[in-house]
C-alpha cells in the first residue's frame, strides 16, 4: 500500500488522498488544513500490524511472497467466519482446515499480522452504506469529534481512496468535547460528570438538544446544572407560545385575507418570516444550529410572545368573526405555526411532533414534511425601517407602564391612557398614523409636541420621547377590559363596549345559526 510520492498530479495513494481532500466540504474549515497535513507528512503507508489480536488478514504466502489465490480456500475462510467470527483464522487447526487436501502445508506459510486496527471502522462506508438500500454512497456528511483526523477521518480517507479513488464522503464535521462548567474535563474522582441518561431522565431529551443546538459545537462544550437549567427555561417558553398557537388556532377557520388588505402588523410578521426563512436555510446548510436556535427562539420571546401576540390577544379574543383584523391575525398565527415548527423540527423532534399532531391529527409526522416557503411578496423592508421606529417608541411607553405596575398605582396596562411627548414632528406623524393605544396596551393615549416635563418617564438610550402617566377615565368592558367611556352604549349588553356588544350580537346570530342547521339535520 504505497504513498511515498508528494506530486498530486501523480496516481499514488497521498496524491488521490490530497485531491480528494480539496474536493470535500469541512466544517469547520480548519479540518481541511489538518487533515492535509497529516496526509503531506504521513511516513507510514503498511497496511498491517504485527500483533497478537485484532482482525487478520486471511491469505497464505509462499517462501517468495506469493498470495495463495483459490476460490475453495476463500470460500472455507467466509464460511468459517461467518459463523464463528475472526478468531478462527487463530483457532488450532485452521491451517489444514482451511488449505484442505488440494494444497501442500509445507509450502504454505498462514499469515499471522492483522490488519491495522484503523482499517475496520476506516472500510464501514463498504459494507455498511453500500450494502443497505435506504442509503448513499459517498456519504453526505461524516461526524465525529476533531481527534478523527487522525482516527476515522483519516483511516475512511484512505481505503476508499484506495478502492474507490475519492473520499467515502462529501463533507466532514468535527466537534470539541463535554466539559463541565468550569472547562474542566469530566471525571468521577471530580464527581462532576453529567451523562446524557441523567439528563433525559430528569429533563427530557429536546432539552438536551436544545443545549446542543444552542452551543458552538467547534469548541469544547460546557454542561452542567446552571447551563442545562437556562436552556430549560428557554424551552418552556418555547413551548408555552406554541401551546398558546394552538389554543388560538382552535378558533381558525381557513380564512384568508390578500396582503395588501392585512394590517401592518401582520404584514411585519410575515415580513420578519420571509428574514428569517432565509437565516433558517443558511443555517442549516452551514451547520450553524447555533445561528438557527438563537434567531428563533428570539423571534418567539422577543417578537411574538411579548409583542405580536401580546397586542394582538385583544383583537382574537374579542373583534367579532368577521372582523379583517381578526382573520388577518389567525392567518398569520397558522403561518408562524407551520413555519417555526417545520424550522425547528430537526433540533426538538419530539416537542415538534407533538405540536404538529396536535394540530394536524391526521398526518403522519413533521419529520415528513417540507419547510414551508417564505412569499418573496413577504418582504417590505420600508414597513420594517418604519415599525422599528414605532417599537423604539413603545418601548419608553412600556417602560412608563412598568414602573407604574411596581409601584402598585395600576394591575394591568388596559388602566393606563399615558401622554406621550415626542419632541421630532417626524416621529409624531408616525406615532399618529397608527392605534399608538392598541400597540401599547392602554385603554387609551394622547400625543403632544410639548417638551416633557422633568418629572416624566424617560429611557436614555431613546432621547426626544418622554412620557406622562395618566390613569384611563370611562368604565372597565366585562369582555375586553378596556377602560371606554361607551360601555353601556347598547341596551342589549350594557356591561360591554359599542365594538365587544357587536362582536357579541354577530356571535349570538352565528351560535343560532348552528343551532338551526343542526336541527335541521336531525
Amino acid at each position: 500500500m504505497s504513498g511515498d510520492s508528494v506530486s498530486e498530479n501523480s496516481d499514488t495513494l497521498r496524491a488521490r488522498a490530497l485531491r480528494a481532500i480539496d474536493a470535500t466540504r469541512f466544517v469547520p474549515a480548519s479540518g481541511q488544513n489538518r487533515l492535509r497535513g497529516m496526509i503531506t507528512d504521513r511516513p507510514d503507508w503498511v497496511l498491517s500490524r504485527q500483533r497478537a489480536w485484532g482482525v487478520p488478514i486471511c491469505v497464505f504466502a509462499d517462501e517468495n511472497g506469493e498470495i495463495l489465490k483459490d476460490e475453495a480456500v476463500n470460500a472455507r475462510i467466509l464460511e468459517a467466519f461467518a459463523e464463528e467470527g475472526a478468531d478462527a483464522w487463530f483457532a488450532d487447526g485452521a491451517k489444514e482446515r482451511f488449505l484442505g487436501n488440494e494444497h501442500d502445508g509445507t509450502k504454505w506459510t498462514m499469515v499471522r499480522d492483522i490488519l491495522d486496527v484503523w482499517f475496520d471502522s476506516g472500510s464501514t462506508h463498504a459494507f455498511c452504506l453500500e450494502k443497505r438500500p435506504d442509503l448513499k454512497w459517498p456519504a453526505d456528511l461524516y461526524l465525529e469529534g476533531s481527534d478523527q483526523h487522525r482516527g476515522w477521518f483519516h483511516s475512511s480517507l484512505l481505503e476508499s481512496c484506495a478502492t474507490r479513488g475519492r473520499a467515502p464522503y462529501d463533507a466532514v464535521l468535527t466537534h470539541g468535547f463535554v466539559m463541565d462548567e468550569e472547562g474542566r474535563k469530566m471525571s468521577k474522582s471530580l464527581g462532576n460528570v453529567v451523562t446524557p441518561q441523567d439528563v433525559i431522565k430528569q429533563s427530557g431529551a429536546d432539552i438536551l438538544r436544545l443545549w446542543v443546538v444552542s452551543s458552538d459545537y467547534s469548541e469544547d462544550l460546557r454542561l452542567g446544572k446552571t447551563i442545562l437549567q437556562t436552556n430549560i427555561d428557554s424551552y418552556r417558553k418555547l413551548r408555552n407560545t406554541l401551546r398558546w398557537m394552538l389554543g388560538t388556532l382552535a378558533h381558525d377557520t381557513g380564512e384568508t385575507v390578500p396582503l395588501a388588505e392585512m394590517p401592518e402588523l401582520e404584514r411585519l410578521m410575515l415580513h420578519r418570516l420571509a428574514e428569517l426563512d432565509e437565516v433558517v436555510r443558511k443555517g442549516y446548510d452551514s451547520f450553524d444550529f447555533k445561528r438557527i436556535s438563537r434567531a428563533l427562539l428570539d423571534f418567539v420571546v422577543v417578537e411574538l410572545s411579548a409583542f405580536y401576540f401580546d397586542i394582538r390577544k385583544d383583537s382574537l379574543y374579542c373583534d367579532p368573526p368577521s372582523a379583517v383584523r381578526r382573520k388577518a391575525a389567525l392567518q398569520v398565527v397558522r403561518t408562524l405555526f407551520d413555519h417555526l415548527v417545520t424550522w425547528l423540527a430537526p433540533m426538538l423532534p419530539f416537542t415538534m411532533e407533538e405540536a404538529w399532531l396536535s394540530r394536524y391529527p391526521q398526518a403522519r409526522s413533521v419529520h415528513l414534511e417540507s419547510f414551508r416557503d417564505a412569499d418573496p411578496a413577504w418582504r417590505d423592508e420600508a414597513l420594517a425601517s418604519r415599525w422599528q421606529k414605532l417599537r423604539r417608541i413603545r418601548r419608553v411607553v412600556m417602560g412608563a407602564l412598568e414602573e407604574q405596575r411596581r409601584q402598585k398605582t395600576i394591575g394591568s396596562s388596559l388602566e393606563a391612557a399615558p401622554l406621550l411627548h415626542l419632541d421630532d414632528a417626524d416621529l409624531r406623524r408616525l406615532a399618529a398614523s397608527v392605534d399608538f393605544a392598541e400597540i401599547a396596551i392602554t385603554s387609551g393615549l394622547e400625543i403632544s409636541g410639548e417638551p416633557g416635563p422633568a418629572e416624566a418617564f424617560r429611557l436614555a438610550d431613546t432621547p426626544g420621547i418622554a412620557v406622562v402617566f395618566r390613569k384611563a377615565q370611562g368604565t372597565k368592558c366585562a369582555r375586553s377590559w378596556k377602560i371606554t367611556d361607551d360601555v353601556g352604549s347598547d341596551p342589549d349588553f350594557p356591561d360591554v363596549s359599542m365594538r365587544d356588544a357587536a362582536a357579541l350580537r354577530e356571535l349570538g346570530v352565528a351560535t343560532a345559526r348552528a343551532r338551526q342547521e343542526a336541527q335541521a339535520s336531525l
